[in-house]
């Protein structure tokens, strides 16, 4: 699923989801529902693609192609 217009980023879901709703949990933009059993992506243009479904997806269900970094936030103090 292509987002955020001609974003060349693009979210996938694979076969594993199991329907436990975390995506849809820990979504801050609340692209997620859970349709027959499985999260599907409703709203693909409003994702901000910042990762964290797949980083608390139980079991990986969820890739972000091409993978884009993770940002890098430096502290100073």
């Amino acid at each position: 699923m292509r987002l955020g217009g001609d974003s060349e980023v693009v979210v996938e879901q694979i076969s594993g989801c199991i329907g436990c709703g975390t995506c849809v949990e820990v979504c801050p933009t609340d692209v997620f529902r859970l349709e027959g059993g499985r999260a599907v992506i409703k709203y693909p243009e409003d994702c901000q693609i910042c990762h964290l479904c797949r980083l608390y997806c139980p079991v990986d269900a969820i890739t972000i192609s091409p993978e884009k970094s993770l940002p890098v936030i430096v502290a100073w103090g």
